[in-house]
């Protein structure tokens, strides 16, 4: 089986497959002082809790976009699953050339998203994700990635908008109890 981990800015998703059947997934809230020990312990309980035995996964891939975590996530692999995982980049054959400049610009969640949309849909896609920040990424019909846009997601523009609001209430006189 593998197991994938997928590690955004707010959320680290982690996913086990058996061929090409997600069999489970899990999200935790991604914390950048969390220790290979402590996602090693995640990782054993949540595999405990869904009855699945860990030495059962002859395989990881992590796809992150938080440097930071890099080296514990691939220690955690090692030390916990005794694995040494594919840590998926720019540099990584997934059958998608990248033609946007720098390629190492490229965040691997966005290109582990183009391999999905491509598998899932075919070439060309345009591929939206709703993370932290909303991504916009195009694939033509050679299965080339030709680049996006990044944006801010749907919370931070919420927020945003509603710290305007308040401002502008403020401005206006009007006070807000809460």
């Amino acid at each position: 089986m593998l197991l994938v981990i997928d590690t955004g800015n707010t959320n680290t998703t982690l996913g086990v497959f058996d061929g090409s059947s997600l069999v489970v997934h899990w999200r935790l809230t991604t914390a950048r002082v969390r220790t290979v020990d402590e996602y090693g312990v995640y990782a054993r309980n949540l595999f405990e809790i869904a009855g699945i035995d860990f030495k059962a996964i002859t395989a990881i891939a992590i796809a992150s976009v938080v440097p930071p975590l890099n080296y514990t996530l691939k220690r955690m692999a090692e030390d916990y699953f005794h694995l040494t995982p594919l840590m998926i980049d720019h540099t990584t054959d997934m059958g998608l050339e990248i033609l946007y400049n720098p390629p190492s610009d490229v965040g691997a969640d966005r290109l582990v998203d183009a391999v999905a949309a491509i598998h899932k849909y075919g070439a060309p896609s345009i591929v939206v994700d709703f993370g932290t920040a909303t991504t916009f990424n195009a694939i033509d019909a050679r299965r080339r990635y030709l680049g996006g846009v990044i944006t801010p997601g749907i919370s931070i523009s919420s927020e945003a908008l509603f710290q305007s609001c308040i401002a502008h209430s403020h401005r206006l006189g009007v006070h807000h109890n809460g």
